[in-house]
């Protein structure tokens, strides 16, 4: 089932005529002697078939990479074009026009850098060398944010050449700008009708009254790439005397003036930390946000995290741009690495207003989706390998790239289609009160003339959950109030899932878009003598629910167990294996996957395994840890492997596929299989606790009533979507201090929004 083509009062205004763009994540950077490459992180690198992914979502142009470092890594005399003629001869079968980067936050081969002399005529010559190979070329993007660039390679010391001075990042800038230069004139040599979108970050900073002077600086200077390259700075532009005291010469600026290379489209990458906030009150803020300015130190922080007035926005922002430049302006990015409503919400809100200002007479051109296939390792500012992937249009991490619900609203702006979602309903968290993680909010010192809200929210469409008083329910609760899903949380009091009626009521009550069932019997051994409560909660109810939500055309999201197998595979279990369960609570269970799926074909079933959650007292992990804290003995199975699951993972995973539109049978569990002897030791270790209290035992030993499967193991045919168990035990252990372990048990505070 889709929501796309749905209506309701919330929905944003048509595309307006903004082209759709694209975009799948290219940076290629270097770290000393490492070369971080994002096209091989996600696997574009070898996969020409997402070409033609791309191409149904209906974009009509792509920003595309002719990364310098990926074509002639040794030599300018060796190039090797061979992935770069068959992706960019596809993109023109397919009619999608690309927009060549040539270098994305990289500082060239080893045979140049940011602060190479003769580099901007190295990559001016690179750039030829593209146009004669691609002479049908008409856009190009040479260097991709130059000004930040710069920055995180010549001021912050992030990327290489690793300088961290002033010198540097304006000497790396104008090597930037001298090689745009250059290379857009070697290649309208051979294309002169081809233009030049240049990209930069649509960045705004406020400040504390005292720190007005460094947000004045910076505000000067985020415009500076577009200023050189129009030729505008001048002896009495406000950064002539910064760039002449740190190296730049005024003849190198006249020549600029002289022969400028204005952009044909100023193009802005504008992300939720693109608006700053510097903080002279250091005790306000965890050290870690601390820098300064080599006069003085002060805090560095998203401005949607303290200004009480939100952020500026990208319409206010844009109309600064086309105000200033007078040239077409576009969105070139506008990645949110977070959940999937927020990044719909985030999306679709930078559409709404980019339409509203073309509607106003703006010259907004395009709005990009970026990144088509997600992003990787961005929370280290892509420094070093660790694995953190953020998914995009599409998600990588199935066999194939899977389409998000990004993917399906692209789709449906390419058509004319009315985009809607339930969760568009509620606004993101930049714009809800939870977003002050700091512990408090701030008036700007500059006055942010915020539009009025172009969507206008009316009450919101609601999820229904059911089991409020299990583990899993009380997960949803938390989490749905963190991602801004309006919810209603039912006990079985109020909600007989067995009982049509009961069904049929709380349905005409709430109407809710999707119904969420986290009820159900979970007595395992106690089911073998209660068989016909077991399948009544557990089988009854989920079918009642799935002929509930058939009939009203609802999603339902429900849960099953790794118990539906019986162990004898030896290696984990897929989705398609076939089920074949050892006790009464595994056969309610896999009956109740085949009703559900029978009543109700785009259900979502998700099979889980072994909980451990920071806000249940009584899983394994945490009555281990307290134990062994204590010195008492505790028992774990040592022939039992299984697949934890931590529930704060579990409920964001399923919560996703759920707002994309996923059905059938998902296995959702942290990657990695353990015994629940093993799994106790490996807790005990990250949590710095003495595990000699611990025993193990076999599973015979403990006389439990129904029988286990000894191996029961999942893992996914579909999409591993979880992270591993070592990174989930460890962030239990971050949120559940050993404290709590030791002393009367309490709930830890909420994880932090992502």
């Amino acid at each position: 089932m889709s929501f796309m083509g749905l209506k309701n009062g919330n929905q944003p205004p048509e595309l307006s005529g903004l082209e759709l763009w694209g975009g799948p994540e290219c940076t290629v950077n270097r770290v000393h002697g490492e070369y971080l490459d994002q096209l091989r992180f996600t696997g574009h690198d070898e996969r020409l078939s997402d070409l033609d992914r791309f191409a149904e979502l209906g974009i009509s142009a792509i920003r595309y990479p002719v990364i310098w470092e990926r074509v002639a890594p040794e030599s300018l005399d060796a190039p090797d074009w061979s992935w770069s003629d068959e992706r960019l001869n596809h993109l023109r079968a397919l009619k999608i026009r690309p927009i060549a980067g040539l270098l994305h936050h990289g500082s060239g081969p080893q045979y140049t850098d940011l602060l190479d002399t003769e580099f901007p005529q190295k990559l001016a010559r690179y750039a030829g060398m593209v146009a004669e190979r691609y002479p049908w070329l008409d856009a190009y993007t040479p260097v991709n944010e130059p000004l930040t660039t710069a920055r995180f390679s010549g001021l912050y010391g992030v990327w290489y050449p690793h300088a961290a001075d002033d010198s540097s990042f304006v000497r790396a800038l104008m090597n930037e700008i001298a090689g745009t230069v250059l290379a857009m004139r070697e290649i309208r040599k051979i294309n002169p009708a081809a233009q030049l979108i240049q990209t930069e970050d649509l960045s705004k900073i406020f400040s504390t009254q005292k720190l007005q002077y460094q947000a004045d600086f910076e505000n000067h200077r985020r415009w500076l790439a577009f200023d050189l390259l129009r030729g505008k700075v001048t002896n009495d532009h406000s950064l002539w005397k910064y760039l002449r005291r740190f190296g730049v010469g005024a003849d190198e600026l006249q020549q600029l003036v002289d022969e400028p290379c204005a952009p044909d489209i100023c193009g802005f990458n504008y992300y939720l930390s693109s608006e700053r906030f510097l903080d002279h009150r250091l005790e306000l803020y965890p050290s870690r946000t601390r820098g300064g300015n080599h006069k003085e130190d002060y805090v560095d922080v998203e401005a949607a995290r303290v200004l009480a007035g939100g952020i500026s926005g990208v319409g206010n922002l844009l109309t600064e741009a086309w105000e200033r430049f007078e040239s077409p302006v576009a969105i070139t990015e506008i990645h949110n690495g977070c959940t999937r409503e927020e990044q719909l919400r985030w999306f679709v809100e930078i559409v709404n207003e980019c339409s509203a200002l073309r509607n106003q007479g703006v010259d907004v051109r395009a709005v990009t989706a970026w990144s088509l296939l997600g992003a990787m390792d961005w929370n280290t500012l892509v420094t070093r390998r660790n694995g953190a992937y953020e998914a995009g249009v599409f998600d990588i991490r199935s066999p194939q790239p899977r389409k998000t619900a990004i993917g399906h609203v692209l789709e449906s702006f390419a058509s004319g289609r009315t985009v809607d979602h339930p969760v568009l309903d509620s606004p993101g968290w930049w714009h809800r009160t939870e977003r002050f993680d700091h512990g408090h909010s701030i008036e700007a010192n500059e006055s942010i003339q915020r539009k009025p809200a172009l969507i206008g929210f009316q009450r919101p469409r609601r999820l229904l959950i059911t089991g409020a008083s299990g583990t899993l329910g009380n997960a949803f609760l938390r989490l749905c109030r963190l991602r801004g899903l309006q919810h209603v949380l039912l006990s079985r009091a109020e909600l007989d899932i067995a009982d049509a009626d009961s069904v049929r009521h709380a349905f005409d009550e709430i109407k809710p878009w999707a119904v969420i069932n986290a009820a159900g019997y979970v007595r395992v051994d106690d089911a073998e003598n209660d068989h016909e409560r077991c399948f009544r909660e557990n089988t009854t109810g989920a079918a009642e629910l799935a002929i509930a939500c058939s009939a009203r055309n609802t999603r339902l999201l429900t849960f099953s167990s790794d118990l539906v197998f019986d162990g004898s595979k030896g290696v984990a279990y897929l989705e398609s294996d076939p089920v074949s369960p050892l006790n009464v609570y595994g056969e309610a269970k896999a009956e109740a996957e085949r009703l559900v799926l029978q009543a109700d074909p785009s259900a979502l079933v998700v099979r889980t395994s072994a909980f451990f959650s920071p806000w249940d007292e009584h899983n394994f992990v945490t009555l281990a840890l307290r134990a062994m804290a204590k010195g008492e003995p505790f028992a774990g199975i040592e022939n039992y492997v299984v697949s934890p699951t931590y529930v704060p993972d579990l409920v964001n995973a399923s919560l996703d596929l759920l707002i994309d539109g996923e059905s059938g049978i998902w296995h959702l569990v942290n990657e990695g299989s353990i015994t629940w002897a093993e799994l106790a030791r490996f807790a005990a270790v990250l949590a710095n606790v003495e595990a000699s209290s611990l025993r193990s035992v076999c599973l015979e030993e403990m006389g439990l009533a129904a029988r286990r499967p000894y191996f029961s193991a999942l893992a996914s045919e579909r999409g591993e979507l979880m992270p591993s168990l070592e990174d989930a035990l460890a962030r239990y252990v971050l949120h559940c201090e050993i404290r709590w372990l030791v002393e009367d048990p309490c709930i830890p505070n909420e994880p932090v929004a992502a």
